[in-house]
């Protein structure tokens, strides 16, 4: 008899092993996934979405999974989390300063990842190396530490300068990318940046802006059994079912031999998994 599972969908639950071990999860279930691999799978979409953060029933997610008031509301939906140079907390201007307290006044790292390629960003010290598998990195190197959200997005804008801080999650789901020294990416950055470190440790003060050192790059892999040559994306909202082998798992998505789907995406969505 087929297995049946439904709930709200949220970002997968990921654990760091060799391959990462992922779980689906639904409402208060989670499945894992790496045991499905090369089984057919069914998602089965109800036309229902609730908000992930009050429960509320909506007709349309905002920002991967909450209802239209909640985006508005809340501090963890502006649009200082997409662009954390402009984190205005010091301003007293936070929509939620208790939540900006917890997630934006602690360390924050800026490393270097690959995943279709070299890119830059920024993650809590708390969220290595979970960051770098929900991007799909087979590498990736911690840079500096920092003592603020801030500091972090003001890192990340000099550094972008001279590397991307996008990922191609099309060149990502078909294969792993080349790999790079980090070791030498990153002293090439570092020297090229130099002079414009200094003037953030004059800024925000020295103790506050750190090279690290001494850290080995992360090596990271993923439960694929085989990538597709070609990238066909499914969405809930155009079809409310997605079926077929599942060949593989990489960042928060599921490659199946029919396509492949951002489960962080349709956060919210309640779906029904057949398998």
């Amino acid at each position: 008899m087929p297995e049946r599972k439904s709930g709200i969908v949220r970002k997968m639950k990921t654990r760091f092993e060799r391959p990462v071990a992922y779980a689906m999860r639904l409402g208060e279930d989670e499945v894992p996934l790496n045991p499905l691999l090369g089984k057919s799978l069914t998602l089965s979409y109800s036309g229902e979405i609730f908000c992930v953060h009050c429960g509320r029933k909506t007709s349309k997610s905002f920002n991967q999974g909450y209802c239209y008031p909640c985006f508005q509301s809340l501090a963890q939906c502006d649009s200082c989390i997409i662009h954390p140079e402009k984190c205005h907390f010091d301003q007293g201007t936070c929509r939620e300063p208790a939540w900006g307290e917890r997630f934006c006044m602690q360390d924050h790292i800026v490393y270097l990842a690959n995943s279709s390629g070299l890119k830059v960003g920024i993650t809590r010290a708390t969220q290595v190396p979970t960051r770098w598998i929900d991007q799909g990195a087979t590498q990736a190197l911690a840079v500096m530490r920092v003592r603020s959200r801030l500091q972090s997005g003001t890192l990340e804008v000099m550094f972008r300068q001279r590397v991307s801080d996008k990922t191609n999650w099309r060149d990502m789901l078909k294969g792993d990318a080349d790999r790079l020294d980090m070791f030498a990416e990153r002293d090439r950055l570092l020297s090229d940046c130099d002079s414009q470190i200094s003037e953030l440790e004059g800024r925000f003060g020295f103790f506050a802006v750190s090279v690290l050192n001494g850290i080995d790059p992360v090596s990271i892999e993923y439960p694929v059994s085989e990538y597709p040559q070609t990238i066909k994306s499914f969405n809930f909202d155009k079809n409310p079912e997605v079926k077929g082998k599942l060949m593989g798992i990489k960042g928060q998505y599921l490659i199946f031999d029919s396509g492949v789907i951002n489960l962080r995406r349709f956060s919210g969505y309640q779906v029904e998994l057949t398998h």
